[in-house]
């Protein structure tokens, strides 16, 4: 006879800690939807978060891209772009998301617009194209375009991780039957590394929410600027804040629940295959 270990109750299994999140959300849905002045605040607050999924999910779309490209570069041949992949990264990286906002914002935009100026003058001069002012230069683009290259750093060296773990024995493989490096990356690399990519890529889409709140310094109207702007007229600093932090944990509790049900499913494919 097999002694079978007895399974535990669904009470034992189930996570403390997603129980504590759990009661927090719903006090604050309870305070939100029955005292007047969580529900105003919140009504305040709700216009910010388009602008901060909007910020968020643009950002981490064109970082991705960039990121993916840094990534190639860094594994490369070319000893060129290998060498120019790893300065950035190492040199973005370095640097704070803060710091470097205030720079592409302050610095970088207004280059780029003298740039813009500078190319396009022969035209400006016989009136085909307006010139570029920095003012025209909107402060949600110069956040979305700060956080593209910040990020860009960071989920180029998942890309890079996830595209070194594929055996290099298969790689051969498929370039002595005759593929070209594209369709040796996409049909063998890419496919392959996309397990490894998906969870610390999911992780960063979760961060990037939060970092968001950074573009607020530049007077981005998100969660959080909507936040310190109703907190100094209303000097209802703790209600507003609860609000603040209630909306942000909301929405990365969600994801981060996500990323782990993605991390589930696909280890539960890579088991089967």
């Amino acid at each position: 006879m097999t002694y079978r270990p007895r399974r535990p109750s669904l009470f034992a299994r189930l996570p403390w800690w997603l129980l504590a999140i759990g009661l927090l959300f719903v006090l604050g849905l309870w305070a939100i939807t029955t005292d007047g002045t969580y529900a105003g605040i919140f009504r305040t607050l709700s216009g910010g978060v388009v602008t901060t999924l909007w910020v968020t999910i643009l950002a981490f779309l064109a970082a991705t891209v960039l990121g993916l490209v840094i990534a190639l570069a860094r594994t490369s041949g070319i000893r060129v772009l290998r060498e120019l992949a790893t300065f950035y990264v190492e040199i973005i990286r370095g640097i704070p998301i803060l710091v470097f906002l205030f720079y592409i914002a302050f610095v970088a935009a207004p280059a780029m617009v003298a740039g813009f100026n500078w190319l396009l003058a022969p035209l400006i001069d016989w009136g085909l194209v307006a010139p570029a002012t920095v003012r025209g230069f909107d402060f949600v683009w110069r956040a979305i375009f700060a956080l593209t290259v910040c990020y860009a750093a960071f989920i180029a060296e998942i890309f890079r991780a996830g595209i070194e773990a594929v055996g290099r024995g298969q790689v051969e493989a498929a370039r002595s039957l005759g593929l070209s490096r594209w369709h040796c990356f996409r049909h063998i690399i890419f496919p392959q590394a996309l397990r490894t990519i998906l969870p610390p890529l999911g992780n960063d889409f979760v961060s990037m929410v939060k970092d968001s709140a950074l573009v607020s310094a530049l007077g981005v109207q998100d969660i959080t600027q909507l936040g310190k702007l109703s907190a100094s007229s209303s000097f209802l600093f703790f209600e507003t804040y609860n609000v603040v932090a209630f909306l942000y944990l909301t929405m990365t509790i969600s994801l981060s629940l996500l990323v782990r049900w993605l991390e589930r499913v696909m280890d539960g494919r890579v088991g089967r295959s």
